[in-house]
């Protein structure tokens, strides 16, 4: 999964469509509940082999208004990291990604089928499960009038969503049809989904313990068909259809903690999502940047990228057999990195729908250069042409202890440190660039470092224009806090699966 956006793809829209027929949704009226500010929600990591998490048992107590916040497990898979989505009455549950990158929320959905088109690798996942509007009372269509739908819909130029849906004109003059909205189709970077909004309860946790809370009429997407998107989505970001925005946080904010690699596909580990005032409050020991707002994509979260330093604070003590030093070098990264064009391209886009980070060239290659030159392990090339990943090292074991895949070897390699606007830096954790690719093999282990290219991968033309991108997996054990009442990004290091344990 990739960052978004939601520019219509013809071809894929009328294949899709096909496929998204049989959707069947019933009609219900919702009752008016007064709106929460803030929740907590949970994130999961997963990686090849998608188990569904355990949800922990939970009397559900409905709380009223002053109830400010919410928070949610993350839990994590393949690529990115899984909330628990209650939706329907009576609740239907399904794990879906957690996505920063993107604002609609849909689920897989259909009286008959999902059809994932291109989906080989998931084709055993037992992750995979339907909304079935027609098992909840409190399901209904969304009108074509509503502003989601026209929200849905707003890159189809000239589209009348009404009109399309067959109203007769004096309805339409009048703006008084109550016909569904037509059915979407949603882009991704690397794929699409097809389906049709729908307006059901959400019920999410309250940050006290044992508490939950109904959301009434939350509008999401009920998707009968995609392509490359086997899993549904959670978009946090900052359009109409977000769930910040139907909630009501868009003047707070939120914070997630993701978890490192290594527990991916345990269910019993999870870190929190929180959402309102809990998550922005006391937070001030951050390392707060700018929130940069693109005038062509206002609904993305952006920071400024100003150097890069490898080495220095978090690199190698010396001695026999290390091969970092504490010199320093430090890389300057282009302008387009914390600034935009006319066109609103450029800064770097923080997107938890990416999994690595992508740097432009030239900067991405002088990044590696500059690790080359610190490095002298053995290069791992065979491990490179396998994976992929440009920089490979057989790096020894110091310890006899085994460590397995993306385990800590003891072995120091260089550190990483993003500086960002307004002084703030991360020194980014080990095991969020070069990751062990095995187990140890003759006392040394291969490690890779986990970047790619934003012109490798083609990205400048898939995500909406941005220059760089700060990817999920260099945000493993970083509190990460979205604090959009004072437009403002904050990184703090931390064990994020202690902060699960202290929220469980």
């Amino acid at each position: 999964m990739n960052s978004n956006s939601h520019t219509t793809n013809h071809y894929y829209f009328l294949l899709l469509l096909a496929c998204a027929a049989a959707l069947f949704l019933s009609e219900q009226s919702h009752a008016q509940q007064p709106n929460p500010h803030s929740m907590i929600l949970g994130l999961t990591r997963v990686t090849s082999d998608l188990s569904t998490p355990k949800s922990a048992a939970i009397t559900r107590v409905k709380k009223s208004s002053e109830s400010l916040d919410v928070m949610e497990p993350l839990r994590e898979v393949r690529d990115g990291y899984l909330i628990s989505l209650n939706l329907g009455t009576p609740p239907q549950i399904f794990q879906v990604y957690m996505d920063t990158g993107s604002d609609l929320t849909w689920v897989p959905c259909g009286n008959i089928s999902f059809d994932c088109l291109d989906c080989d690798d998931y084709k055993n996942n037992k992750i995979l499960g339907s909304f079935s509007p027609s098992r909840s009372s409190s399901s209904y269509r969304d009108s074509c009038a509503s502003s989601f739908c026209v929200n849905v819909h707003s890159s189809d130029n000239g589209f009348d969503t009404c009109a399309a849906a067959g109203c007769p004109l004096g309805a339409l003059l009048k703006g008084t049809c109550l016909r569904p909205c037509p059915s979407f189709a949603y882009t991704y970077g690397d794929g699409v989904v097809s389906g049709t909004l729908t307006r059901d309860f959400l019920r999410v946790h309250g940050s006290s313990p044992n508490s939950s809370r109904d959301v009434p009429k939350f509008c999401f997407g009920c998707v009968g068909a995609t392509y490359r998107e086997p899993i549904g989505i959670a978009g946090f970001g900052k359009g109409p259809l977000s769930i910040p925005s139907q909630l009501g946080f868009l003047q707070k904010g939120f914070s997630h903690c993701f978890l490192a690699f290594r527990f991916a596909n345990n269910p019993n580990v999870s870190s929190p999502l929180v959402v309102g005032d809990v998550a922005i409050s006391s937070k001030d020991d951050l390392q707060f940047t700018p929130m940069l707002n693109s005038p062509a994509y206002p609904n993305y979260y952006y920071i400024g990228l100003e150097a890069i330093t490898i080495g220095g604070s978090g690199a190698g003590a010396g001695g026999p057999g290390d091969s970092t030093n504490a010199a320093v070098t430090v890389t300057q990264v282009p302008l387009s990195m914390r600034n935009f064009d006319s066109s609103g391209n450029g800064g770097m886009l923080i997107d938890s729908g990416t999994t690595y980070t992508h740097l432009p060239e030239p900067l991405y290659s002088q990044l590696l250069s500059s690790l080359q030159s610190t490095i002298h392990f053995p290069r791992a090339k065979e491990a490179e042409m396998r994976t992929g990943f440009d920089l490979c090292y057989h790096v020894p074991c110091r310890s006899n202890a085994t460590a397995g895949p993306g385990g800590d070897d003891d072995v120091s390699l260089p550190s990483i440190t993003f500086h960002f606007l307004n002084n703030a830096t991360l020194v980014l954790p080990q095991e969020n660039h070069f990751y062990a690719m095995s187990a140890p093999t003759n006392s040394t282990q291969v490690k890779c470092l986990l970047f790619q290219s934003m012109d490798g991968a083609g990205a400048g033309d898939q995500y909406g224009g941005p220059a760089g991108i700060f990817g999920s997996f260099q945000q493993q054990n970083v509190e990460v806090v979205y604090d959009l009442e004072k437009e403002r990004i904050g990184f703090r290091t931390t064990d994020c699966a202690l902060q699960g344990l202290h929220n469980n």
